[in-house]
């Protein structure tokens, strides 16, 4: 089983993981490069690491490695440029055949250069139109307040030389006679300063520039309405207009610090009218040639991204294709001749031809005078573990998967899992109503998964992976619903009519004593008329119940024969014999007789406590059954059953340590050293022995193991049987709950023959189901189809201590540099 036929595409075989084999390849340095390229687009070889005692930078490649991560630098430059300018990259790039990798280094150099150039005198020239505008801005504000006051200067001059002054005016100056006197070459001459300032730091700039001069200035600020945007951190900033008069070159010299430490940016005024006007109309006349120019460089940096964004999917996967190639180079290990690269590998035996076609082509395409050895290697190393799963089984496999990799070529409950799992799903969601709403949830994703598969987040891109997962839970969930007879938790007579009728016309409180069989059995599922009873909780937990323990005990069952299927393809005997005989008949024993004496009951009507008859098979086994008894000979039967189960525990317990210590000393004694003719011998001999080739053999510890591994069967054989309880608990919870939702929402509502009423109820119940039932239930049953695979399914014989096998291929590139 799980031998791959010849060509190139055998059959799937799921059930056991791909014969692989351990291969070697001598390859001449001269088309190494391309040996490799090809291996990366066949994508079934996993190589080793040769050189895994050096370090990154003492391999031969570290040189080739560091020019690509400078190349993935500037591409992700790119990348960033283009998400701020609003370009993407092209989906469709425009194909040129045979990029030449040293030439695209050139080019995504000359385009940096070009792109950090642009930039640079973009942004200068950004600075420079910005610092432009405050200027403008204080030349406006600044020329307002310095008209106002030579206005009022103007007026007051007026005033006092006509006289219109009273000598009782408040405005009168006091020192006007004594300021005539004063002669006009003793006058102070003030000097100042204008700019702007940050709002928010206006305040404290102003206190600052009081107590660094005690006062001896005067400072003006006016409000500039809208936010300008600072030359400096070019960010949107609320700023105010200053104008700073001082005396003195040690006031200007503190003004001037305390500036800068407060961001104001300072610009010049002139005093003359004239010279202000002149000084605005340049300003202005800068502006619009400093925009044009702008919006030229803007558009011809757009123009070079979209330019680069045309080409920028192609020179990535070059890029990432290259570094990928030089990582798998630098894992070969160099011949002494230093003419040869030696690769290993791991390679499933059906691309032995696949991977020889492309060393061939390799050599044909380098022109190289000497082609690449292939040869394969025979070792006892164990291999790594690869199923070809489709997209479909792909996602069955990673539930298996995250509990563990199959062991090599053991039997993989991946199979059984896409049948199982979405079964025991259902069996606690069953309801076709809620079936046919996940169906068509997942039929969405299905039908659109090609447009849905890359713009998705997170949690939803987990559900998209899932989704045929989620199609297979809702089919049978629609399966289970149908036989529950549940729509909404509204039974239906989709089958037939109901085989019950009342005895009188009178039967609202009916009960399944007040009912009376008028015709043939419900043909497929639960009879209707059980729905609404006093009888339907009773009727329905005894049968989910005694049904949940038929199906934990028939999945475990399953998993102990698969343990067989293991033993045997491993040539095992031991395990046969003295793991999975003693496991059956003690399974079977006891919860295999359960399932039958459940069987026999429903298909005789029997009246048999099954409850007492388990506990005083234990407690009184020679005691007469009586009323419990189901069928002749139940009594010896039972005392047998006992005795095998009794008689099973040291059967697992004992025997084994005591035979692998025989195995041991015969191996030692020169019976181990055996010819090994093949690859599948090597495994198979390996796989025999284990852990036991070591130099000594641990009795204690191999029996301790022993153990434990019985003591864990037993008692996990009550425990898992009981933890299968579950789907009945969890199929009951999920009824109920519909139930409710339905009868005291929808119905309530139904009843006030209110519009508005209606309609809040019908959104209320519309909320609760997709919440509850359809989200939070579904999550909670999934979980709990988990659970009882891996825990109560899978550790009857999986091991799951393999590895996966990750051959070098370029499919598998993540987006993201390393």
């Amino acid at each position: 089983m799980g031998d791959g036929g010849g060509g190139c595409c055998p059959p799937m075989d799921l059930f056991r993981s791909e014969p692989m084999q351990l291969v070697q390849l001598i390859i001449p340095i001269e088309s190494a490069h391309l040996t490799v390229s090809y291996l990366g687009d066949l994508g079934l070889l996993q190589f080793k690491d040769l050189n895994a005692e050096k370090s990154p930078f003492q391999r031969t490649y570290a040189n080739q490695i560091k020019k690509c991560g400078e190349m993935a630098r500037k591409l992700r430059f790119f990348r960033e440029q283009m998400s701020k300018t609003g370009v993407s990259p092209s989906a469709k790039s425009v194909a040129r055949a045979d990029i030449d990798f040293d030439d695209l280094e050139v080019k995504l150099g000359e385009l940096e250069a070009e792109v950090v150039e642009v930039n640079a005198n973009n942004e200068k020239l950004q600075r420079q139109y910005n610092e432009l505008l405050e200027y403008k801005l204080v030349l406006l504000k600044t020329g307002e307040f310095f008209y106002s006051a030579q206005s009022g200067a103007a007026a007051q001059q007026r005033e006092v030389e006509s006289g219109l002054l009273g000598e009782g005016s408040m405005e009168t100056p006091l020192l006007q006679e004594r300021d005539n006197l004063v002669d006009s070459s003793k006058q102070v001459k003030l000097g100042y300063l204008s700019g702007l300032v940050p709002r928010e730091k206006s305040m404290a700039f102003e206190r600052i520039i009081f107590r660094a001069t005690r006062g001896n200035v005067f400072l003006k600020q006016a409000v500039v309405e809208d936010p300008v945007t600072d030359p400096v951190s070019g960010e949107k900033v609320e700023k105010n207009v200053f104008v700073v008069f001082y005396s003195g070159e040690r006031a200007k010299n503190k003004i001037f610090k305390i500036c800068e430490a407060f961001g104001a940016n300072r610009y010049p005024f002139p005093e003359e009218l004239s010279k202000q006007a002149q000084m605005i109309t340049e300003v202005s006349g800068r502006l619009s040639e400093l925009k044009t120019t702008i919006d030229v460089g803007l558009s011809h940096r757009g123009s070079l991204l979209q330019n680069i964004s045309d080409q920028f999917e192609q020179w990535n996967l070059i890029v990432r294709k290259e570094k990928s190639i030089y990582h798998t180079l630098n894992m070969l290990s160099i011949d002494v001749t230093k003419k040869c690269l030696v690769a290993e590998g791991w390679s499933p035996v059906f691309a032995t031809k696949q991977i020889q076609d492309a060393l061939e082509r390799a050599t044909f395409d380098s022109n190289s005078q000497v082609g690449a050895i292939f040869q394969v290697l025979h070792t006892r190393e164990s291999p790594p573990t690869y199923f070809r799963a489709n997209k479909f089984t792909s996602a069955f496999q990673e539930i298996v998967d995250a509990y563990g990799v199959a062991k090599y070529q053991e039997a993989n409950p991946g199979v059984y899992t896409i049948v199982t799992f979405p079964f025991l799903f259902a069996v606690m969601f069953g309801d076709w109503g809620h079936g046919i709403c996940l169906l068509l949830a997942t039929l969405y994703f299905i039908i659109r998964e090609k447009q849905l598969l890359n713009q998705l987040g997170d949690i939803m891109q987990m559900t998209f992976g899932g989704r045929y997962v989620i199609m297979m839970m809702a089919l049978f969930s629609i399966y289970t619903g149908l036989i529950y007879n549940e729509f909404f938790s509204v039974p239906f007579e989709l089958f037939g009519s109901s085989a019950y009728a009342c005895r009188d016309l009178s039967c609202r409180d009916a009960s399944t004593v007040g009912l009376i069989k008028v015709g043939p059995t419900y043909p497929f599922g639960v009879d209707p008329a059980w729905h609404g009873t006093r009888s339907e909780l009773p009727f329905l937990n005894s049968l989910k119940m005694k049904m949940s323990i038929l199906l934990g005990v028939a999945q475990m069952n399953l998993g102990i024969i698969l343990s067989y299927f293991n033993a045997k393809f491993f040539s095992n005997a031991l395990n046969i014999w003295f793991q999975f005989i003693p496991q059956m008949i003690f399974l079977n024993s006891l919860f295999g007789y359960l399932s039958l004496l459940i069987i026999l009951k429903w298909c005789t009507g029997s009246q048999a406590d099954l409850y007492h008859v388990m506990i005083y098979m234990f407690l009184s086994p020679t005691d007469d059954l009586g009323e419990n008894q189901l069928f002749v000979g139940q009594k010896t039967v039972q005392l047998v059953l006992l005795v095998l189960a009794l008689a099973a525990v040291p059967w697992m317990l004992l025997p084994k340590p005591f035979l692998l210590k025989k195995q041991y000393q015969e191996r030692h004694e020169g019976h181990s050293y055996l010819q090994l003719e093949s690859t599948e011998d090597t495994f198979q001999l390996e796989t025999n022995h284990g852990s036991h080739d070591h130099e000594e053999f641990e009795f204690g510890e191999v029996f301790v193991h022993q153990l434990i591994h019985t003591i864990e069967f037993v008692l996990g054989a009550v425990s898992n049987t009981a933890s299968y309880l579950r789907l009945w608990a969890l199929s009951l919870a999920h009824s109920e709950l519909s139930a409710v939702f339905y009868e005291k929402v929808l119905l309530l509502a139904w009843g006030y023959s209110n519009v508005l009423i209606l309609i809040i109820g019908i959104i209320v119940f519309i909320f609760a189901t997709v919440g509850v039932l359809l989200v939070m239930e579904t999550l909670s049953a999934f979980l709990h189809a988990l659970r009882l695979h891996w825990v109560e399914f899978q550790n009857k014989f999986y091991e799951g201590d393999g590895y996966k096998f990750y051959p070098f291929s370029f499919t598998l590139l993540d987006d993201e540099d390393e």
